[in-house]
């Protein structure tokens, strides 16, 4: 679990442990080829380390933010003009590990045949073709997704190519949690290196010259978010706004549900009045209920930046070299796949903690479909399903009928990877456009033509996969509608217990019965104390 807390100030670093434990790391970054940007955002990270700093945000520290503006109440009028000057950047260095993916997460399949890049790529082509001005567009890229993702974008060439196109997220030594000197693994080295988390993208686009070729080029403004995000579209009205602010740095943030209460949220230092982001590791236990009080700490962040390009360089000048991100420690091994070999820190930082870091920053109340992430296969199933629809400018919005509030989806453990979610929906997702919540217990598949409608719990406790019948499964009021998949005899002896009207009901049924399902010990879906007809209709 990451721990850290926003930097206001520098730390005051213990000059000896410095004195004596830099030199290894910069000579061993240096050796490496890294940049000057990388090597001073690692050496900042690192001070932090050995300065002993507080990682905790007490809730005496903090207050909440009351109101912020919203999008839909914005005073600014959407001018197409300022593209021109506008850099549109997804972060793309996520490869999907926790979905059993080796590539990156963006290149996985969504809607008909479209991966997460073609529709980025389709958005930034329809939004030039509309507008009739060019947008540019970018990638932070790590050197384990670089290579297939320019690969996939080869047939989108309006897009750029090379340094026009991407720059590559930079690498972090790992950190010996024993004796804070560089962790060391001669039977493979590139176990030595860390990924510096998503709030790297700012050395990096210093070290690798992008900044200064973007101001030299006059862009003023970019607007960056998540890969993953596809509800994450260059808006203009936001970008009007932002620019008519004439704030430095400004979040999108969303309203917190009792869904979010575990995540971090957006607060006001106590002593500054200025934005800052306290994550759940942030949070001592005494003052866990009012991290996790929603009608006090009412926002969280959508990972959706805006920032100031001049500012952003000026923040770097202030700091030689560097921007003071809170700094978060992640315990590993060196080698994540044996849990014997040395343990180690990962010094990493997230991009949206920089509102901490620029006076005058500002917030924006978004709706909740600017904040769609495919973060597990549960939000993908979502994602497939008509619970979401593609606009005619390949925009992924939800739709109508849901009223801004997606499907809560639950699947069990054995779906956790993207292989195995496949195998549940051989023949695409089911319906949800009227589905609440759906839990799925057990060993499943999804025929084609499943619709589930209000709150639905599917469970399968034999072993071997069972086949839900198409058809509508629906609960009624505020009961979930329960499928499980039981023994025929089970059924008989329930149904005798409640009259001869309910064995005729039995025998339509199961004379009814699809193939697909299976007979006798192979199971049969029922409802909790209902009957699923041949139709697959769930009845109370």
């Amino acid at each position: 679990m990451a721990v850290g807390e926003p930097q206001q100030k520098r730390p005051k670093t213990d000059g000896a442990a410095m004195t004596t434990h830099w030199p290894a790391f910069e000579s061993k970054m240096k050796a490496e080829g890294l940049n000057d940007a990388a090597v001073a955002a690692f050496k900042y990270n690192l001070g932090v380390l050995l300065s002993g700093v507080s990682t905790m945000i007490p809730e005496s520290d903090i207050g909440p933010v009351e109101s912020l503006p919203s999008l839909e109440g914005l005073e600014a009028t959407p001018d197409p003009s300022l593209l021109k000057n506008t850099l549109m950047l997804k972060l793309n260095g996520g490869l999907g590990t926790g979905m059993g993916l080796d590539r990156a997460k963006s290149l996985l399949p969504v809607t008909d045949g479209n991966t997460f890049l073609d529709l980025i790529a389709k958005q930034v082509s329809s939004m030039k073709s509309q507008y009739k001005t060019d947008l540019a567009f970018m990638l932070m890229n790590s050197f384990s997704t670089s290579a297939d993702t320019l690969a996939a974008l080869a047939k989108y060439p309006e897009l750029g190519t090379g340094s026009d196109l991407e720059f590559v997220q930079n690498k972090a030594p790992k950190v010996r949690a024993d004796d804070s000197t560089p962790a060391s693994w001669p039977r493979d080295p590139s176990h030595e290196w860390c990924p510096p988390g998503h709030g790297d993208l700012y050395p990096a686009m210093l070290g690798s010259g992008t900044l200064d070729r973007l101001l030299a080029k006059g862009f003023k403004y970019m607007f960056v978010s998540n890969s993953d995000n596809l509800g994450a579209t260059m808006n203009l009205k936001l970008l009007a706004y932002f620019v008519q602010s004439k704030a430095p740095f400004m979040m999108e943030v969303a309203r917190r549900t009792e869904a979010d209460k575990k995540g971090g949220h957006l607060a006001k230092d106590a002593k500054t009045g200025g934005l800052l982001l306290r994550e759940s590791a942030q949070c001592p236990d005494e003052d866990e209920k009012a991290f996790q009080d929603v009608s006090k700490h009412t926002f969280f962040n959508t990972n959706n930046l805006w920032v100031d390009l001049v500012a952003l360089k000026a923040i770097f000048e202030k700091h030689n070299g560097s921007i003071p991100l809170p700094v978060m420690k992640n315990a590993k091994t060196v080698d994540p796949r044996d849990k014997k070999s040395t343990p180690v820190l990962q010094l990493e930082t997230a991009m949206g903690a920089a509102i901490s870091c620029f006076e005058g920053a500002a917030a924006v109340v978004v709706p909740r479909e600017r904040f769609a992430p495919v973060k597990t296969t549960n939000d993908l199933l979502a994602l497939r399903s008509d619970a979401y629809s593609v606009t005619e400018d390949f925009r992924i919005t939800l739709a109508a009928k849901r009223q801004g509030v997606p499907p809560t989806i639950k699947l069990d453990g054995r779906y956790k990877f993207v292989d195995a979610l496949e195998k549940l929906i051989p023949d695409g997702a089911p319906s949800l456009i009227g589905c609440k919540s759906l839990t799925v217990e057990g060993e499943v598949v999804f025929a084609k033509g499943v619709v589930f409608k209000g709150s639905v719990i599917v469970k399968n406790g034999g072993q071997g996969p069972k086949t839900l019948a198409a058809g509508t499964y629906a609960s009624e009021g505020d009961k979930a509608c329960v499928v499980e998949f039981d023994g025929l005899e089970e059924v008989v002896t329930a149904l005798k217990r409640r009259g001869g009207a309910h064995r005729a009901d039995f025998e339509r049924t199961v004379a009814r019965l699809p193939t697909e399902v299976g007979h006798g010990s192979r199971g049969l879906p029922i409802c909790s104390l209902a009957i699923v007809n041949g139709s697959g209709v769930c009845k109370r």
